[in-house]
């Protein structure tokens, strides 16, 4: 371990409240061995372990730290003897669009809160307004977290070009000088530009601006540094995409919500993960697309895949099948689901045929936009059981979800 490493690990425990003796931190560091790619994690978990642990000092000792320490190894050990099979699913998982929690951002009391009433297929008429105004919310909420963009605590700069607090665009009436502002680009008239955010609306002259790297079209959300002229225009001398934010960062400051879907994951799941990733070097995941079993041709084919992939050292880890399932488009004239029924079941009887597969893979189905749905928008919702009910006769675990999914 380099010298960062031994610094970094004892500026943490000093942070805790801990003191480490020479062979304490020579015990923490061949813990760390184990774990390269994920040292901050298994810092943290450590850590973590000991607030539990009933220390008599906060001068730690190797004793103290081995204890913990051990403890932490054969859990890993546990679950490097699981088999592949179980190890590779438990890290795998599915989240259906129709299934997440939806969150919204409370501008007043600056927290998220969840959704809980039922959300329609069919959006009405305020849902478009609705998305543009949570994605502004969205990105605001980030943006005010930023140092640059923050209103300081005390009126002193805090950099050289002092603080870039972020104005409402219905503020810059009757200012002067230069103001920061962010908001959606739009064209209210034929070739006048405007930028708006919650409060107002105000035409911009983008004639002398300076651009950031990025690709700026009407709808796009900028934040832009300019002054406001004697006619009400708002001149743009730099205008660009509002700062992107570490995922450590965004981790502290909404710890507890589940934004992706997949449940919130705790320190070990996440030591776990990381040393599942790492070992994984020779996984794989195979995606195909319009997979039509109503095809003799495509289903030839799809089992030399399957047969090659049989045979090889280390199996996919997921096959993800894509529609549309099907040659011919399932519409209201579409009369054949009987037949897709049981081409499902022959597509079943295929897969189950590779033992290899079947055991150490996990299939996942994905529906076309001319699958079986009640809509042909998207989200569109995962196929319905009717077609899948034989392929499940032979794959039991297979996973059929909507389009999108994560």
């Amino acid at each position: 371990m380099g010298a960062a490493t031994r610094k970094k690990v004892q500026r943490k425990f000093k942070i805790r409240g801990y003191t480490l003796k020479v062979e304490a931190l020579d015990e923490i560091l061949s813990f760390l061995s184990h774990f390269q790619d994920a040292e901050d994690e298994a810092i943290d978990l450590l850590l973590d372990e000991l607030e539990n642990e009933s220390l008599k000092s906060s001068i730690l000792d190797k004793e103290s730290v081995h204890r913990v320490v051990s403890l932490l190894l054969e859990a890993e050990a546990a679950v490097e003897e699981t088999p592949r099979a179980i190890s590779t699913r438990s890290a795998l998982r599915i989240v259906d669009a129709f299934l997440m929690s939806k969150f919204c951002y409370d501008p007043i009391k600056k927290i998220f809160y969840e959704n809980t009433g039922r959300l329609a297929i069919h959006g009405d008429a305020s849902a478009k307004s609705a998305l543009y105004r949570n994605r502004f919310l969205l990105l605001f909420q980030r943006l005010s977290r930023d140092q640059h963009f923050s209103k300081p605590a005390f009126d002193t700069e805090t950099s050289h070009f002092g603080s870039c607090e972020i104005s409402p665009i219905q503020s810059l009436i009757g200012k002067t000088g230069k103001r920061w502002v962010m908001g959606v680009i739009s064209q209210l008239e034929d070739g006048h530009f405007y930028l708006e955010d919650l409060t107002a609306s105000v035409e911009i002259n983008l004639s002398n601006a300076k651009i950031t790297t990025g690709f700026f079209s009407e709808n796009t959300i900028i934040v832009a540094e300019g002054e406001m002229l004697l006619d009400g225009i708002f001149q743009v001398s730099t205008c660009g995409f509002p700062p992107l934010e570490d995922r450590d960062e965004s981790l502290a400051s909404l710890s507890g919500l589940d934004f992706f879907g997949g449940g919130t994951l705790t320190r070990e799941e996440t030591l776990r993960l990381a040393g599942l990733e790492k070992k994984a070097v020779n996984d794989m995941f195979v995606i195909l697309s319009d997979v039509w079993l109503d095809n003799e041709e495509t289903m030839g084919k799809l089992a030399t895949v399957l047969d090659g992939y049989e045979n090889v050292e280390v199996v996919p880890s997921l096959f993800i099948l894509m529609g549309n399932f099907c040659s011919h488009p399932c519409n209201l004239s579409f009369h054949s689901f009987s037949s897709l029924r049981l081409q499902f079941g022959k597509l079943g009887q295929m897969i189950a045929s590779h033992p290899r597969l079947k055991e150490h893979s996990q299939f996942l189905f994905i529906p076309g936009p001319d699958d079986a749905g009640p809509s042909t928008v998207l989200p569109r919702c995962a196929l319905p059981s009717y077609l899948t009910e034989e392929f499940k006769k032979y794959i039991p675990n297979a996973i059929f979800s909507s389009n999108p999914c994560r």
